[in-house]
């Protein structure tokens, strides 16, 4: 395991820890349940591990609230689980990437309440965002922020000062222009990269750094940079965290950056060869199931991938946005998304047709899977499950649902536990006989087992595991995406070396011709052609004289894609 660049075309599978197992029966995953659930992952032929928060938290944000962040939360086990599970992967063949929380903390952070107790301008107010207010008596925010997650950016304390929090009032927001706060986190990457962890997910990564004198936004939101993201210093903080990385030799440590920045200008001194190794490629995930709009990702992908030098990671599905199969089997937008909230396009309510939605998932993983670059998946994706619109109001924990008054569900419903077992109680998630799980899983869960797909070659989880462990066979790593002219304008199609990837996006069903049809390697259904919504992979060495020999089948009036 010493390739120090492993990640440029890795799947890495993104582990909701406490909705993944439970090893404990007090009905929260944990990593003793995620060490015996092990075999899975190397089943399905992933590379790597991401696993959400499991810090020290009060678990307001399930994790992304952190109080300690040199030790395990007692929920999850123990820092000696954590080293224990590194090291069971690494036997394994699994990497093990942590997530990294840096634009904030816990409001039980013992440093905020250590500025709680101080006096104004102190030192240990001086590590958080901490301002007067305005107007009488400074009783209005000192500026008109708004949190990602509702409402005000800003909340008064007892004395009068108002502290920043991008996201919930118990997530204040690290001043990182002060320098005992570079050097924590320095401390933190070095801790977790000396107990074996390879690399870091990096949240809100274009955070961290606010406008110094904290401007106020113009009525209409116009501005060239928000002044509580992307600015400036903030690449001088990743350029020290790469030269820890390089530290580690011969395997040095990795990065990827949740980056929500306006075009590749912005992206590009993120991703320079002494910050970032990755950005996530969000394009994808924000588009609805349509030919022209699928195509544009994918290009734009690229094309920004090119242009830095650094291969796209792209993904699907993950812990904040609704399951793909329940996007795809909706009423498809074709609006562009906001830009001020792109996530909004993948958490939209509505019915969904689930056997469109799962057709669809299907042939949209083979589409990703053949993609140049890396591929982050979600736990939960490999069994094709939907999201759970319908969990009941009580049961509900997502900031997101409490800020906005229940008029966003949040993402509670891609979080619920996995089915491992049809037919034990709770679906094998944790101990029947002890807590209940943190959120319920409906009773129609049974149908996504673990345990019943496995043993259906027709499944989700079969048509993952072919397609994680074939990929490399019949897409050469590092070969470039060429596009390949179809008449039918519904289908897309390109060549990696000699794979070919054939997606047909709602236009009418098309036989294949038949010295394609003999080199199929992969599809998402079971349905000879190129039908509606689905998916072919081909070896193209195998075909007689070559792709360019062979001529389209496709019916006169073909070619108007149906868009549901």
């Amino acid at each position: 395991m010493t390739n120090d660049s492993w990640w440029s075309d890795a799947v890495v599978y993104q582990v909701y820890l406490r909705s993944f197992a439970d090893g404990d029966g007090d009905g929260v995953g944990d990593l003793a349940g995620l060490r015996t659930r092990l075999g899975h992952l190397v089943d399905l032929g992933v590379d790597a591990l991401w696993l959400n928060p499991c810090y020290v938290s009060p678990q307001r944000d399930h994790g992304y609230d952190i109080a300690d962040y040199f030790a395990i939360d007692p929920t999850y086990g123990t820092t000696d689980d954590l080293v224990d599970l590194v090291a069971e992967a690494h036997r394994r063949g699994l990497r093990v990437l942590l997530d990294l929380v840096p634009n904030h903390c816990s409001t039980e952070h013992p440093w905020f309440r250590e500025a709680l107790g101080a006096p104004v301008g102190s030192q240990q107010r001086e590590r958080f965002v901490l301002r007067d207010g305005r107007g009488p008596g400074g009783a209005l925010p000192p500026n008109n922020w708004q949190s990602v997650f509702g409402g005000p950016a800003w909340t008064r304390l007892a004395d009068g000062q108002w502290y920043l929090h991008s996201f919930d009032a118990s997530q204040p927001d690290f001043n990182w222009r002060d320098a005992s706060v570079r050097a924590y986190f320095e401390d933190v990457l070095r801790f977790w990269f000396g107990l074996g962890v390879d690399g870091f997910r990096i949240d809100v990564a274009h955070g961290l750094v606010v406008a110094e004198h904290l401007p106020d936004l113009p009525a209409d939101g116009a501005v060239d940079r928000h002044p509580m993201w992307d600015q400036p210093e903030v690449h001088e903080i990743y350029r020290t965290w790469r030269r820890i990385a390089q530290e580690y030799r011969p395997d040095p440590k990795y990065f990827i950056g949740e980056l929500w920045v306006d075009g590749t200008e912005r992206l590009r001194p993120y991703l320079a060869p002494d910050e970032l190794h990755q950005a996530f490629c969000f394009d994808l995930l924000v588009q609805p199931w349509d030919a022209d709009r699928l195509a544009g990702a994918v290009r734009s992908g690229l094309a920004t991938a090119d242009e830095l030098g650094a291969p796209a990671a792209w993904t699907l599905n993950n812990h904040d946005v609704h399951r793909v199969v329940s996007r795809y089997g909706q009423v498809q937008d074709l609006s562009a998304p906001d830009p001020q909230d792109l996530l909004a396009a993948a958490r939209r309510t509505g019915p969904v047709d689930l056997a469109v939605g799962a057709a669809r998932a299907r042939a949209a993983v083979m589409l990703l899977l053949a993609l140049p670059g890396s591929v982050y998946l979600y736990q939960g994706e490999e069994l094709g499950l939907p999201e759970v619109l319908d969990l009941p109001d009580d049961v509900r924990q997502d900031p997101i649902w409490v800020r906005s008054g229940g008029r966003e569900l949040g993402r509670d419903g891609c979080r619920v536990p996995l089915p491992w077992r049809a037919d034990a109680p709770r679906l094998g998630f944790s101990d029947p006989t002890g807590a209940a799980p943190w959120l319920p899983a409906p009773d129609w869960f049974a149908g996504y087992a673990v345990d019943r797909q496995a043993r259906d070659d027709g499944s989700f989880l079969a048509l993952y595991r072919r397609l994680v462990r074939g990929r490399r066979e019949v897409f050469a790593p590092g070969a470039p995406l060429r596009w390949v002219d179809h008449p039918d304008p519904a289908v897309l199609a390109f060549t990696r070396g000699a794979g070919l990837c054939l997606v047909n996006v709602g236009g009418d069903d098309l036989p294949l011709a038949p010295e394609l049809e003999q080199a199929v390697v992969a599809r998402s259904g079971t349905a000879g052609g190129l039908v509606r919504d689905s998916a072919v992979w081909i070896d193209t060495a195998r075909v007689p004289g070559g792709l360019r020999s062979v001529a389209w089948d496709v019916p006169s009036g073909a070619g108007a894609p149906a868009r549901a």
